[in-house]
């Protein structure tokens, strides 16, 4: 798995945190004008790069879908304001985790903490070179994680935390995000939610990774934290213009400057990333979704990631006779 750059696909895909205002800039602005527009083509050439709003339709069954970025940003407040009457309208909301998966999630923590801590065997700092645990020591200083905790998470588990910049961590403990808002809309409505998935798949996602590939997947990071803040800056000026696939490609882009990446490497840990992070679970959602369009007008939200692509969910959809329309936000 691209090791380097998976904390920041899990923060557009999975995680459920909070950004602060961070200063920073858009990296993909700073392009050669030739360089992004290449760039753009490419993104450009996937089944359904362009949109974050849709309507799939079979029949008389309909599904309203948005995409997602997981993290708070004043700029959904326009957003809300378009889906609100859909929400309140539905007779199912589906999110990729729902209150029930966060309270299963939340108690199989309570019971199992090695999911998240090293409860035996060496500890992170032993696991890392002396170099790289004072650089991790500093970097999660600045994040107001002291050293001693560091030490004993799971190494997957810092990985993602380093993709947190240190400017969004006075926010954590809040619930923020257009997930976290639809499922309020939904809850003032009185309609049901609905997770699509089990309370532990980005757990068993993790737990397939070997111990030194979960601190490859640290040290990778490490080198990246001068950029977390860009990189949050980038990633959400993607997803407001509706361009979210840009985003992956350009990460396939810059990955190609790592030492020792060359470009079948690149494309080989790519796919294995794309397979775990997205396609296999775009694939198990298609009949939660048909399910729940037999009852009813469904409203399902997820990470916008998840829309694009041979094996995104609009073109498994498009595949199973639903017609999807993009709809104005």
């Amino acid at each position: 798995m691209l090791r380097k750059w998976i904390a920041g696909v899990v923060l557009s895909c999975l995680a459920q945190i909070v950004q602060a205002e961070c200063a920073g800039k858009n990296l993909t602005a700073q392009m050669d004008p030739a360089a992004l527009g290449a760039l753009q083509a490419r993104t450009d050439s996937a089944p359904f790069a362009q949109g974050n709003f849709w309507q799939a339709t079979r029949g008389d069954q309909q599904i309203t879908i948005i995409g997602t970025y997981h993290l708070d940003d004043p700029r959904h407040d326009a957003t809300l304001a378009v889906i609100g009457p859909l929400v309140a309208s539905a007779q199912t909301v589906l999110v990729e985790a729902g209150p029930e998966e966060e309270a299963a999630l939340k108690a199989h923590l309570t019971q199992d903490p090695s999911a998240m801590l090293i409860t035996q065997g060496p500890s992170l700092m032993q696991q890392l070179p002396p170099e790289d645990w004072t650089r991790l020591a500093a970097a999660m200083a600045e994040r107001q994680v002291p050293a001693f905790m560091v030490a004993k998470f799971q190494p997957w588990y810092v990985s993602v935390l380093l993709a947190i910049p240190p400017c969004a961590v006075a926010q954590l403990d809040d619930k923020g995000g257009l997930d976290f808002e639809i499922m309020r809309l939904a809850e003032a409505a009185q309609v049901p939610v609905r997770g699509m998935e089990p309370y532990d798949t980005v757990l068993h996602i993790f737990g397939q990774l070997s111990a030194q590939e979960q601190v490859e997947m640290v040290q990778n990071a490490l080198l990246m934290d001068h950029a977390a803040a860009d990189m949050a800056v980038t990633l959400a000026d993607a997803y407001f213009a509706q361009n979210s696939r840009l985003i992956w490609e350009f990460m396939r882009d810059m990955s190609l400057t790592l030492p020792g990446y060359t470009p079948e490497r690149v494309e080989r840990e790519f796919a294995v990333m794309e397979e775990a992070l997205m396609n296999g679970r775009n694939r198990k959602w298609i009949p939660v979704l048909e399910q729940a369009a037999a009852e009813g007008p469904v409203f399902a939200a997820f990470g916008a990631l998840h829309l694009s692509g041979e094996e995104g969910v609009l073109n498994l959809l498009a595949k199973e006779g639903w017609a999807l329309e993009r709809l104005n936000l």
